[in-house]
């Protein structure tokens, strides 16, 4: 028994090892306009070892499994450091929004191009070398380069994801460029994989902790888009898990939601699985009335110095990726079933039916569970074609366990990696026609009846065998 134990923790630090190799040597070999395919290459394989590796770690030890599972964390986001962002200009607006702040100027009163902002322009932002070509590169009507996307219009991001900013700015070293904003969200990362380890070990099974906090920290998503891209969406996803994970619901959950949803907008969708199963209006009340004054606080600063203008580009730019033509369009799994324009309104009513549902009905103990089922099935139907949109549901699914959800932020990696390669090709059809059927084929299997199916098929126990070894996890 020793020694099958051993050999599983070597072949799991072994697989480890060649995922951390496949995520530096991706990030090196360049960005994903001069080289698309080999960061697409790259991107299977680092899935393909990652679901061997977190497969591997449930056959090992757990006091051999928690030390791996935080090493193997600590390697992968260091890994994210290797190269500047790769596959997104996101971070390049975080800078100059923390630059901005502290030169004592509102983020959301101005865009970048504004002549208001010239002063704090340097070459690293806004090249000065011509022509204005290159990877992330923006050229706007007045002859302006910049590697800031959208230069020509305000910020979007709530307060407490500009508040991160600043904050990475003030601590950075002049010159540090990206490496700051890299550094942090590899910090927050770590910080998530050790959080999720508490978490799991608190709320359940200890023997499940290190299998269940492998899935984010040896994800993929987490190193090319949580480090390297430094996607703030991470942070928000921290917040979530302390906010789940807290031991029952109250003010402490409600603050966390509402730090984590002025971070990104996108977790107030966990909402109702926070609220799950909590019917008595002061319960509800608990968890909303602190979230709503968190995210209310968070703003207050922004409004007295920006006023109405405190929402910056976010109410154009939901427009713009709600209904953008082309081969990307939102609600694509609804739009293979009905008419475009009751696609957006069937979305919307079964979000809003399936949240009633988890909160009426879902379970208090695991939260996480409703809240993995609205968010992933919101990312469903909405279709984004940005992965970083789904590390809230690596997050989620890192607390529940249930991988199948993972299909999404696949799905969300391989359109927007392989979408401008394959024009005119269906492919957001088809990757999240494929997350569905994985994430249903997942339920169903473990469902009772198949189980019981499914156990009609296992050998007998020899009377002889050993008992498994109670220190080994059991899933």
């Amino acid at each position: 028994m020793k020694g099958t134990a051993r050999t599983a923790t070597v072949a799991t630090a072994a697989l480890l090892a060649l995922l951390t190799a496949v995520v530096v040597g991706t990030l090196k070999a360049g960005d994903s306009q001069s080289a698309p395919g080999r960061i697409l290459v790259g991107y299977a394989l680092a899935w393909g070892l990652f679901a061997a590796a977190a497969r591997a770690v449930r056959t090992v030890p757990v006091r051999a499994a928690t030390p791996l599972v935080l090493v193997g964390a600590a390697a992968l986001a260091l890994a994210g450091l290797a190269a500047p962002p790769r596959t997104s200009t996101d971070m390049y607006r975080y800078a100059w929004d923390g630059r901005v702040q502290a030169a004592g100027t509102s983020p959301y009163a101005h865009p970048p191009a504004a002549p208001q902002l010239a002063p704090l322009r340097d070459a690293w932002l806004f090249p000065t070398a011509r022509p204005c070509v290159g990877w992330g590169v923006t050229r706007t009507d007045e002859g302006l380069c910049t590697r800031i996307n959208r230069p020509t219009v305000p910020t979007i991001y709530p307060p407490l994801a500009e508040g991160w900013y600043l904050a990475v700015h003030a601590l950075s070293p002049p010159g540090s460029r990206h490496k700051p904003l890299q550094i942090g969200s590899a910090v927050v990362a770590f910080a998530t994989s050790v959080a999720l380890l508490a978490v799991v070990r608190r709320r359940g099974d200890p023997r499940r902790a290190p299998p269940r906090a492998a899935l984010w920290a040896w994800c993929p998503a987490v190193p090319f888009e949580a480090v390297n891209n430094a996607h703030i969406d991470a942070l928000g996803v921290l917040f979530t898990v302390l906010a789940l994970g807290t031991a029952t619901a109250g003010a402490r959950r409600g603050v966390l939601l509402g730090a984590a949803t002025a971070v990104k907008l996108l977790p107030v969708l966990t909402l109702p699985g926070a609220l799950s199963g909590q019917r008595a209006p002061a319960r509800v009340v608990g968890v909303v009335a602190p979230l709503l004054v968190t995210v209310a606080l968070g703003y207050l600063p922004y409004v007295l110095l920006s006023g109405k203008a405190v929402l910056g580009y976010l109410p154009g730019y939901l427009h713009e990726e709600g209904y953008a033509p082309g081969d990307v369009r939102r609600f694509v799994l609804p739009r293979l079933l009905l008419p475009d324009a009751a696609a957006a309104v069937t979305a919307g009513v079964l979000l809003a039916v399936l949240a009633l549902s988890v909160w009426w009905r879902g379970d208090p103990a695991r939260p996480w569970r409703g809240a993995l089922l609205v968010t992933g099935t919101a990312l469903l139907l909405f279709s984004p074609n940005y992965p970083w949109y789904a590390l809230l549901v690596v997050g989620l699914v890192a607390l529940d366990g249930r991988a199948e959800w993972l299909a999404v932020p696949l799905a969300g990696a391989v359109l927007y990696l392989g979408g401008p390669m394959l024009p005119g090709f269906p492919l957001q059809a088809l990757t999240y026609v494929l997350a569905a059927l994985a994430v249903a084929t997942g339920a169903v299997l473990r469902s009772d009846a198949a189980r019981h199916r499914l156990s009609r098929y296992r050998l007998p126990r020899h009377p002889l065998a050993r008992r498994r070894d109670p220190g080994r996890p059991v899933d």
